[in-house]
């Protein structure tokens, strides 16, 4: 008898109502990827990757975090080792990654893109490396027919406002059929406490052929790039910050606060606190005058290896979870906005699980009644996006809110192989509704259950996003 491959129809399905919900409902849904951090340029030029490692490796600080910790040496992770090792060094790791999400990862997408059920390791790892980048390196595999074949509906890359966006341009005036958008992601224009501010300053003021000498400056180069980021289509923004800052002020004080930063002086703690709490307002209030949905990622701890910070950059895998205060000054923050009407759709990520029901009582404070869902609590997001981080989202926000307004997954990736991540969000999500079915917590309804899996797999962010 033939074993069953571990990826499986049935995956994490543990009974017949996750499989209905899954196999009838949710599965057959496409993908709208609302936050990633895909290439514009990999898409609009169709790349074509040379091998596994390139499409699937390089890049991926999920990956190298655990190839570290299995004493892996550098020189396979980011350094200068020929692709085929550096995977193989991958394949030996991957067998002792069990119960980190990156098990379940790794074989769903050997599955879904290469057709391949083998469970990687050391023995089979040439094999599998030769047959996947054989498919890679042809036309059929392209990054354009890799967002295809996951049936991917709508790609939101994420760009800094001195992009010229002309990636974007480019696939506007193309024939691929998914529609491909960015966020705006003005984060380095708001941390004036950053060593180098007035070098990315400087660059801000070529992008809009302007000088920015003062706060008003500013603001008004920052509502010229949200112009022109509107103009070619973006209607989201995102921010990727410790927490939301909140403090008073007054507008002299902000560009009093400016002029010294220009003139490089030191700021005082209090003073670059009062100067990001007034230009992320400024921005919130410019993005509900554009009608756009703004994103808050909140809670990384970054760049905590100063050592290998400085050796590899950021984004290399050297950052965690903060503690930081969280409620306080978000309220502060929103209400500031809804108290003067100026509160956009807004979707708030959380990345400390101790603050999963702060977040989720925080949203319906600013709910409204006029948009459905209007204030989210995002998806589980970095450290969260497994299992159990999904279920304790889930759990907290429909115990504390309304789950079925919810707008679902997204991949939060720089890989064009990490779709089978909206799968596996769908699978987890049908199998926690099917048990509680199951066992009697909820109606053995299908028609019913069913419309909300799918409402939370796709319908929902169609609705909330207007894409």
């Amino acid at each position: 008898m033939k074993e069953t491959p571990f990826i499986n129809d049935d995956f994490l399905l543990e009974n017949e109502y996750a499989k209905k919900l899954y196999h009838n409902y949710a599965s057959k849904q496409p993908i709208i990827d609302y936050h990633c951090h895909l290439s514009p340029e990999f898409i609009a030029t169709d790349k074509v990757f040379k091998n596994l490692t390139e499409a699937w490796i390089n890049g991926d600080h999920y990956k190298w975090r655990a190839m570290r910790t299995l004493g892996v040496d550098e020189k396979y992770i980011t350094g200068n080792a020929p692709d085929e090792e550096k995977f193989i060094q991958w394949a030996k790791v991957v067998p002792y990654t069990v119960r980190n999400p990156l098990y379940h990862w790794t074989h769903l997408e050997l599955s879904r893109y290469f057709g391949i059920d083998e469970l990687l390791n050391e023995k089979n790892a040439a094999t599998i490396y030769r047959e996947a980048s054989q498919k890679l390196n042809t036309s059929a595999y392209s990054c354009q027919n890799l967002l295809s074949k996951m049936k991917v509906e709508t790609v939101c890359t994420t760009e800094d406002p001195v992009d010229t966006l002309e990636h974007h341009k480019a696939l506007t005036n193309s024939d691929f059929k998914a529609k491909v958008s960015t966020s705006f992601r003005p984060d380095k224009a708001i941390l004036i406490d950053e060593p180098n501010y007035l070098d990315y300053i400087d660059k801000l003021s070529n992008a809009v052929d302007f000088e920015i000498n003062t706060y008003t400056d500013l603001c008004d180069a920052l509502k010229n790039r949200i112009e022109f980021f509107n103009s070619n289509g973006c209607k989201l923004s995102d921010h990727g910050l410790n927490h939301i800052f909140y403090a008073d002020f007054t507008e002299n004080e902000i560009h009093s606060i400016f002029k010294k930063k220009k003139e490089g002086k030191e700021l005082s703690p209090a003073e670059a606190l009062k100067f990001k709490s007034a230009l992320l307002l400024f921005l919130a209030e410019t993005y509900h005058e554009f009608g756009w949905v703004q994103q808050f990622h909140l809670g990384a701890l970054r760049n905590n290896n100063t050592r290998m910070l400085s050796k590899l950059g950021p984004d290399t895998g050297w950052d965690s979870i903060g503690d930081y205060s969280q409620a306080e000054n978000l309220s502060k923050f929103l209400n500031s906005l809804d108290s003067r009407n100026k509160l956009s759709k807004t979707i708030i990520y959380n990345l400390n699980p101790a603050d999963n029901e702060i977040m989720a009582a925080m949203i319906g404070n600013f709910n409204d009644g006029s948009v459905k869902g209007k204030v989210q609590y995002g998806s589980s997001w970095w450290f969260l996006d497994q299992k159990d981080g999904i279920i304790k989202q889930l759990n907290a926000l429909s115990n504390i809110g309304v789950v079925s307004c919810f707008i679902g997954m997204l991949t939060d990736s720089r890989s064009f192989l990490s779709y089978p991540r909206h799968e596996y969000f769908r699978r987890v999500l049908c199998n926690l509704f099917g048990d509680e079915m199951h066992r009697g917590e909820l109606p053995k309804d299908m028609e019913l259950m069913g419309k909300v899996v799918s409402d939370i797999s796709y319908n929902n962010a169609k609705e909330y996003f207007n894409f």
